[in-house]
């Protein structure tokens, strides 16, 4: 997932729909029919080939005994289940029977939009990527997980031979093949093959659903740490959707002490408030309130902001935590609202004001387990909707999500 995981302060249906609404019925009608065409092409010939890791094509392959299935992204908001093959187990693979699986922003804006910023879905696609599963099989070289173990997978794999991924900064690879970032297949599906040093074992007192909030919470935790918080960090966040939830939930875990969080919408501040903000501001989308809406943080905040985390990502919000952010702080932006933004950089210079960004993360998933393990974090009430893996409750699920409302994170219990 993009960093993601854009934290609209736009109603959701506004900022998915907006895209989708461009269309001409007859654009829509003539794009779905080109994929669903592409797509009953390819199963023609899904008797001679399996999909690799991630759903590349890895050339031939032993079938499974139990049919494989995923939810396919065919065409404007059009998903369909369909048979899914699975790839050769490889020595330091795993298969991984999926139980939990999280709908992102991101999976969203493909099914509206079939893009997400320079993403474009091409061809059929497999959605998902925030999962968590059960091992039923184990490559001979996989020495630390066996048959049977829960697992949280990160979905990302990279080359690790570039000199991004040899810095440790492999979330930057240019190779990187992500579940469900065209034209890599996603993990929405019965099983999926993966590597086993991306999978981790679940603690006792860590249940799937947390093990797949694992990805999300990763975004924010990675934010935590390019921003550098801690005890002495006073904190603002944009955007009480998903991902600004999750970083607040971050940013206490790494100590911080005063955390204020702004957005359009009353019930996800209300959220917001039950989940340990010390301060709520409801605002507005336009950019004329900018210079009023800055007084109303600093007087709910009542200190210095050090740390202003942008996790919406478009004119307005960039506008606000460069305003809000004291001189020599830091604005960290995580969302990615607007593909290109147009704000006062040259104030924010002048006082000094750090612009660092976050593309997804890297190796999180351990500190994200050891904060859910520990109570330091619980995921559990960003879990407002649940729903089975039928054709019907794929189809309601990505409603659901679409429309924002009451709706936080969307999970299918497979």
């Amino acid at each position: 997932m993009l960093a993601k995981k854009t934290t609209s302060l736009i109603s959701p249906t506004l900022s998915s729909a907006s895209f989708a609404t461009t269309q001409t019925h007859s654009t829509l009608t003539a794009t779905t029919l080109i994929f669903l065409i592409a797509f009953t092409l390819t199963r023609c010939f899904e008797q001679r080939r399996v999909m690799g890791k991630g759903g590349m094509s890895q050339g031939e392959g032993s079938k499974v005994e139990e049919e494989n299935m995923a939810a396919w992204l065919v065409g404007l908001n059009t998903l369909k289940i369909q048979p899914f093959p699975l790839p050769t187990l490889g020595p330091h693979d795993v298969r991984v029977r999926m139980k939990a699986v999280g709908i992102c922003g991101s999976d969203v804006h493909y099914l509206k939009t079939m893009r997400c910023a320079d993403f474009i879905v091409k061809e059929p696609m497999v959605i998902g990527h925030e999962c968590a599963g059960i091992i039923e099989e184990v490559g001979e070289g996989v020495k630390h997980l066996v048959v049977g173990d829960r697992v949280a997978l990160e979905p990302g794999i990279s080359c690790w031979r570039c000199n991004l991924c040899k810095e440790g900064r492999y979330n930057l690879c240019p190779e990187m093949k992500f579940f469900a970032t065209p034209p890599v297949h996603g993990s929405l599906a019965n099983q999926v093959v993966h590597p086993a040093d991306l999978c981790f074992k679940l603690p006792e007192n860590v249940s799937l659903e947390e093990g797949a909030m694992c990805e999300p919470l990763s975004v924010g935790v990675h934010a935590c740490r390019r921003a550098e918080v801690g005890p002495e960090t006073n904190v603002l966040v944009m955007g009480a959707g998903p991902i600004g939830l999750v970083t607040m939930l971050a940013a206490r875990a790494f100590g911080v002490p005063k955390i204020v969080i702004v957005d359009v919408d009353d019930n996800r501040l209300s959220v917001a408030k039950r989940l340990g903000a010390d301060g709520i501001v409801k605002v507005t989308t336009s950019l004329e309130d900018v210079g009023s809406e800055v007084e109303q943080i600093k007087k709910a905040i009542g200190s210095n902001i050090d740390v202003t985390f942008d996790c919406a990502g478009f004119n307005k919000t960039m506008s606000t935590a460069l305003a809000a952010t004291r001189c020599g702080g830091k604005v960290c932006l995580v969302g990615m609202g607007h593909g290109i933004m147009t704000v006062p950089l040259t104030p924010a210079a002048a006082r000094e004001v750090d612009v660092v960004g976050v593309f997804r993360y890297k190796n999180t998933w351990p500190l994200c387990l050891e904060f859910l393990t520990s109570g330091k974090i619980d995921v559990k009430p960003l879990i407002t909707h649940r729903f089975g893996f039928s054709q019907k409750e794929v189809e309601d699920a990505f409603e659901t999500s679409a429309r924002g409302s009451n709706a936080i994170k969307v999970m299918f219990n497979l």
